[in-house]
């Protein structure tokens, strides 16, 4: 039966493509009243291309596809949300996700927030791979209960065994996944079999229909099960020196007098009100004695605190959340562009954004097989485990305890793409074991001992551009001036520090991490170090210089025509190149994104006294 609080039950509906998912829907919608009657009517007059629904009957697939992509093509490809009343009062809202695997992002975004998933499957085509690669994305993302709902029984005339042999392969799925309530229906979405009303064509099942099963459910997880959780949304300020942290309870329950920890700052503090809006009070305000999973609240402390916008306020005691920079996590790539380990992303979890960088690519995942492939990439719509270090700690659950506190995004530094969900399976330990150590002689220290300060004069372009030219002349001429300085070289780099890179994108990436942070350190020694590297990439770049203030990170784009370089070809790439003997050959077999905001241009076609005259008087500030 339904709660107090009367909950909404995030529904996504989920199979392969023509399985029958929004023809499911439409009919729930329909039988439940939950579609205006001009919509119905519209359903009534109006087929798509290929249709064989006489005009007058209801297509019910009408009922969920909103784009009209989707009615010309006959199939789902955006997230279609509906409200449905169920009879016994509680709301559902319903998520019609695309079945094709082009979208199996739009897919994700869908069970990210389910808390029942339809899993259909058509009793004539059987279990398919885009079925397992369903199942599985629910599962990760944190979907407990799986109504499998065995569509078009009407074609197989109704056989018992058909649907239990479909039934079997997706337990054996299920069970691999750990999902632990899975129920089976067997169904005919076009005829009404068991949607909403029992069948009499399949007397040997003899369990509920869709609707009925939707009804009685209940979570697996209750709330007093989950630790507590709050992320700050605002800080509420108001007469009376009244400050409070508003934001919605994600996980857990809280009542008066409880100890919490702001999670960030690891502040124990204990809770003084729990404050909410009602209309049934005078000024609306009215004090709870507890708060749980859902609601919406502002709390206040015993003593002042400092909270900000985007902390975590949880439980204190076993129900703890320490920050760490070290996470294994499970992901769904949806990035056009392979996933890179060594590339920088942005990680946005709540209202939190924290660089963030793939740092290992465990395995990818086998969605029908469940088999742990080693992989050193993630293509688009591949599910894999990988490990990401952020730039600073951050309180993450593992995703099993919160969907909120452990679920995030990973965004494009450049296109503000999102590329991947995640989520945490884990801390890593060496997240605690790693402990910075802050020693006496620091940065300012060596400056005022060098008498001048470090930097990073970071030249890019293509080969033979005259990255190492320019970089070799502006350190003679600084040396002589009593500048201590060093050069970082792409091809010297490769034969040591990074001999066990190639030339794939993903190992570039990492080429460029390894130099930026290694420039960092030579930075903070107090040296001026130029690093001439091709870093082909923009967000390569962007993500060497998001490690340093904007004072001590230049970017020089050494402009040459490939054409010139080609005619220089001093190591004679362009020659391998031309002979099929280099297809990574930047300019050539590989694409060079051109700086689009860069500290300083030099044309490497120019005067090199010249190039190097302007480039000194840059980094000395003249």
């Amino acid at each position: 039966m339904a709660s107090s609080l009367t909950p909404v039950i995030h529904l996504v509906t989920c199979g392969s493509v023509d399985d029958g998912k929004s023809t499911l829907i439409g009919r729930l919608l329909a039988e439940t009243d939950s579609v205006p009657l001009d919509t119905l009517e519209y359903a009534r007059r109006t087929r798509r291309g290929g249709s064989t629904i006489p005009v007058g009957e209801i297509d019910y697939s009408l009922l969920t596809d909103g784009l009209e992509a989707e009615r010309e093509q006959g199939i789902t490809i955006d997230v279609a949300y509906r409200h449905m009343n169920l009879p016994n009062g509680r709301r559902v809202l319903v998520a019609d996700s695309p079945g094709h695997e082009q979208y199996t992002r739009n897919m994700a975004v869908a069970a990210s927030n389910g808390d029942v998933a339809v899993l259909m499957v058509d009793a004539a085509r059987g279990v398919r791979p885009q079925t397992h690669r369903h199942l599985t994305i629910c599962a990760l993302m944190g979907v407990k209960t799986v109504f499998v709902a065995v569509n078009k029984m009407d074609l197989v005339g109704y056989d018992h065994a058909t649907f239990e042999q479909i039934v079997g392969e997706v337990r054996v799925t299920a069970a691999r996944l750990d999902v632990p309530d899975v129920q089976a229906i067997p169904v005919s979405a076009f005829v009404g079999d068991n949607i909403t009303t029992p069948t009499t064509r399949m007397p040997w099942y003899t369990g509920p229909t869709l609707l009925g099963a939707l009804e009685v459910w209940e979570p697996v997880v209750r709330v007093g099960e989950q630790p507590f959780r709050l992320p700050v949304q605002f800080i509420v300020r108001a007469e009376g020196n009244f400050r409070g942290y508003a934001g919605t309870v994600v996980s857990g329950r809280v009542s008066k007098g409880d100890a919490v920890v702001v999670a960030d700052s690891g502040r124990p503090a204990v809770i003084d009100r729990i404050v909410t809006y009602d209309l049934h009070t005078e000024g609306h305000i009215a004090d709870l004695d507890s708060a749980e999973t859902g609601q919406a609240v502002t709390i206040t402390l015993d003593h002042e605190v400092d909270v900000t916008r985007g902390d975590v306020i949880a439980g204190g005691a076993g129900e703890a959340l320490q920050p760490a920079d070290r996470f294994a996590v499970d992901m769904v790539w949806l990035g056009e562009e392979p996933l890179a380990h060594g590339r920088s992303y942005l990680l946005i979890s709540g209202s939190r954004s924290v660089p963030a960088t793939v740092t290992n690519v465990r395995y990818r995942l086998d969605v029908v097989t469940g088999h742990q492939h080693a992989a050193r990439l993630l293509d688009m719509n591949d599910i894999g485990r990988v490990e990401i270090a952020t730039d600073k700690p951050v309180p993450m659950d593992p995703y099993t305890v919160s969907r909120d506190t452990g679920g995030f995004l990973l965004v494009d530094r450049v296109t503000a793409d999102t590329v991947a969900a995640g989520m945490v399976r884990h801390v890593m330990r060496r997240a605690f074991n790693v402990v910075p150590h802050t020693y006496d002689v620091d940065h300012d220290a060596r400056v005022r001992l060098m008498g001048h300060g470090g930097k990073v004069v970071w030249l890019t372009g293509l080969p033979g551009s005259g990255k190492s030219t320019i970089a070799d002349a502006a350190v003679r001429r600084l040396h002589a001036l009593g500048v201590h300085t060093y050069v970082l070289d792409g091809d010297n780099v490769r034969t040591g520090l990074n001999k066990d890179l190639g030339f794939t994108s993903e190992d570039r990436a990492e080429n460029v991490r390894r130099v930026a942070e290694v420039g960092k350190l030579m930075r903070d020694a107090g040296l001026v170090v130029f690093v001439a590297l091709v870093s082909p990439y923009r967000a390569d770049r962007e993500s060497a210089a998001a490690l340093f203030e904007s004072d001590e990170f230049l970017e020089v784009y050494i402009d040459t025509p490939v054409e010139v370089c080609a005619e220089r070809d001093p190591k004679g790439l362009y020659a391998k190149a031309a002979a099929g003997n280099l297809p990574n050959m930047t300019g050539m077999g590989q694409a060079y994104e051109v700086p689009e905001n860069p500290g300083l241009i030099l044309h490497g076609t120019g005067d090199l006294d010249a190039s190097v005259e302007t480039l000194i008087r840059t980094i000395l500030g003249e």
